[in-house]
């Protein structure tokens, strides 16, 4: 059986990125981690020997000089800065970090033997739940336009590229200021949370389920690229509770009581109430329920 391909990730620094890259390297791989901030080197230190970390200097020539050294590889794009809303002064950040840098990248892939890319949306394209392109912000219309720019060089430059629309992730050992870690604190501070009337729908992916989507897309990519290039897929829970239905579960589980005053704060502007089911990747299906992935992070902890 011949090697598999080298594997390229962006945002290995981030909740998803470094699981991913751990199940890269438990594949034998060898593992090319493109980091931008050198102080977040240290968050990859778990990482077996064979990652390869490589500070990026901001410049397309490093980009395209590190690939043509690269004789067969995936890119898995992970990195983006994401805000729930921006400010004037983040515009720049956000189109630098979720188009510049993801441009840069196809160029060096357009130069270079890397021909192949799995590419991180959000079900945030799909404002109303269908599938017409509906942004919730604009940390969304810079992943659409980013797909864009894809299909540009797929078309020009012989490009395999997958796009995986990822759901909202949780897990163990998650730094995000997200809703279980919310929920943890409230527990036990017993301090009150306000929330909003709790209605709309959550779409809660276990990140070992996005992790295989990764990789199934990776394995697609090299064994049957017709099926899935030049395509956007979902990556999604079966179930979607309310937000009320997820803190009661989350109260069993964990057999404690938050002290949520519902309704307290009205929706965020641009709610998203029943989030977008697109088609899902061919041969992933998510194997944690919300009960399950609940347990699994305590377990972690």
């Amino acid at each position: 059986m011949s090697p598999l391909p080298a594997a390229i990730v962006t945002g290995a620094t981030g909740f998803v990125g470094l699981h991913l890259a751990r199940a890269l390297c438990d594949q034998g791989r060898t593992v090319h981690l493109l980091v931008r901030d050198r102080a977040a080197h240290d968050r990859l230190a778990m990482l077996p020997t064979q990652a390869i970390r490589h500070t990026m200097d901001g410049s397309t020539d490093q980009l395209v000089s590190l690939f043509k050294a690269i004789p067969d590889g995936v890119v898995f794009h992970l990195a983006s800065l994401f805000l729930a809303t921006h400010t004037p002064a983040e515009v720049e950040p956000l189109i630098r970090s979720n188009l510049l840098f993801g441009t840069q990248l196809l160029e060096a892939m357009a130069r270079s033997p890397v021909k192949r890319l799995i590419n991180t949306g959000t079900f945030w394209q799909h404002l109303d739940g269908t599938d017409a392109y509906h942004p919730v912000s604009l940390y969304a219309a810079t992943k659409q336009a980013f797909e864009a720019i894809a299909a540009y060089y797929a078309e020009a430059h012989a490009l395999e590229i997958v796009h995986l629309k990822l759901a909202a992730t949780y897990g163990p050992g998650d730094p995000r200021p997200k809703l279980f870690t919310l929920l943890a604190h409230h527990a036990k501070s017993g301090v009150p949370l306000a929330m909003s009337p709790g209605q709309q729908h959550m779409n809660l992916l276990h990140v070992d389920d996005a992790v295989a989507a990764f990789l199934r897309a990776d394995e697609l990519l090299r064994t049957d690229p017709g099926m899935v290039a030049g395509r956007s897929f979902s990556v999604d829970p079966d179930a979607m509770p309310s937000l009320q239905e997820v803190v009661e579960t989350y109260c069993q589980v964990v057999g404690t009581a938050v002290n949520v005053e519902w309704a307290a704060r009205p929706y965020r502007d641009r709610e998203v109430h029943h989030p977008w089911r697109g088609e899902r990747l061919p041969g992933w299906q998510p194997t944690y329920g919300l009960e399950r992935g609940i347990r699994r992070m305590l377990e972690a902890l």
